[in-house]
């Protein structure tokens, strides 16, 4: 994610803390100053936010750690102000394992609040909230706001915790596509009931009510891709119609096939073999700062991803998504005979549920 940087590593995952985190700290700092606190009260007040924050890493680590026991890695997590992102490279196949990975995070606040209610309820002698000179109230607080994030993430909604839950549990009846579109049907439909009440009462509710009306269809959609690029192979979807560019060519030649068709991303090729791809907008940048005589080879990205054209589409298509630029070429050999793009992926998937319904009606 852009405008993030890494602050530590944890089991073998890079934790990262979003640019925009650093505007929440601010408005913490200013709220308090502003009624009236001091430095040091100031000063608390982003201790407690940063307290809070910490929680959700664990949240997250809860659902990595849990997704690693059966194989599958985190690439990352992600701290931002609304709360935590762990990218997981894919949701378990198998229903059972998708549920304890869901429960896993909300399961991780729940201790942390039980851990919390002990040590309030410790006799006063031995008591380590005052060796930490923090009010009981302090820590009331840390710990309810636990258990709102349990219940919270528990709401059998999409892209809530609870919403995998419930495609999980539902899923060991149905197959996943309608189990998705299940946990999405209702997630919508919390979603208008969160609308209606903010319009009256909390206005904060609209907000959370387009998160998880946008999280719904966001995850039926991306479902219904997956399993419509199952068992397809590569060469029945990627571009075959594409240019490519030299090495040695300018960058006036790129622009000039950017403005002739609708390719935006070109592979570049040095005595036939790829040696790198230039995007449209390192090609933009480049411009700005070599003008149009300078060689491709200068600015072309020399780090990227390909695949095979033996291989099967839907890992294909993962790999794409965990690109930084938007084009996947596809091998021959040493040959570049297709690109695979997010754009002909999304037609490839209309196209063929187009295909289905008109065998359905059949």
């Amino acid at each position: 994610m852009s405008w993030s940087w890494r602050i530590t590593t944890i089991a073998g995952i890079p934790i990262y803390i979003h640019g925009t985190f650093l505007l929440l700290i601010a408005f913490v700092l200013v709220s308090d100053w502003t009624r009236g606190q001091d430095l040091a009260g100031a000063l608390a007040g982003v201790l407690f936010v940063l307290a809070i924050f910490a929680t959700v890493v664990l949240h997250e680590l809860g659902h990595a750690l849990t997704a690693r026991r059966y194989g599958i890695q985190t690439r990352d997590i992600t701290l931002l102000p609304i709360g935590g992102i762990a990218r997981i490279e894919r949701m378990p196949d198998v229903p059972r394992q998708e549920l304890w990975v869901a429960l896993a995070g909300p399961a991780v606040n729940l201790v942390i609040a039980g851990l919390v209610y002990v040590l309030l309820v410790l006799p006063a002698a031995s008591h380590p909230i005052r060796l930490l000179s923090m009010s009981e109230h302090t820590i009331e607080r840390f710990a309810e706001i636990n258990l709102w994030l349990a219940a919270f993430n528990l709401i059998p909604a999409f892209p809530m915790d609870g919403g995998r839950a419930l495609r999980a549990l539902v899923a060991e009846r149905t197959d996943y596509v309608r189990a998705t579109q299940i946990a999405a049907g209702l997630g919508q439909g919390l979603a208008l009931i969160f609308g209606f009440v903010g319009l009256f009462f909390n206005p904060f509710l609209l907000f959370i009510a387009l998160f998880v009306w946008m999280g719904a269809s966001s995850e039926s959609l991306a479902t219904q891709t997956r399993f419509a690029l199952a068992g397809v192979p590569i060469t029945h979807a990627m571009i075959t119609d594409f240019r490519t560019l030299d090495a040695y060519d300018t960058l006036q030649s790129a622009v000039d096939l950017l403005l002739a068709g609708s390719q935006r991303d070109f592979p570049v090729l040095h005595d036939g073999r790829l040696a790198g791809i230039l995007t449209s907008e390192s090609l933009t940048s480049a411009l700005a700062q070599s003008g149009p005589g300078a060689a491709v080879a200068e600015v072309m990205d020399r780090t990227f991803r390909v695949a095979d054209a033996a291989e099967m589409l839907e890992p294909a298509y993962q790999r794409l998504q965990g690109c930084r630029c938007r084009v996947l070429p596809v091998l021959k050999g040493d040959r570049v005979v297709g690109l695979l793009t997010p754009d002909n992926v999304t037609e490839f998937v209309m196209l063929q549920g187009a295909l289905r319904r008109r065998a359905a009606a059949v």
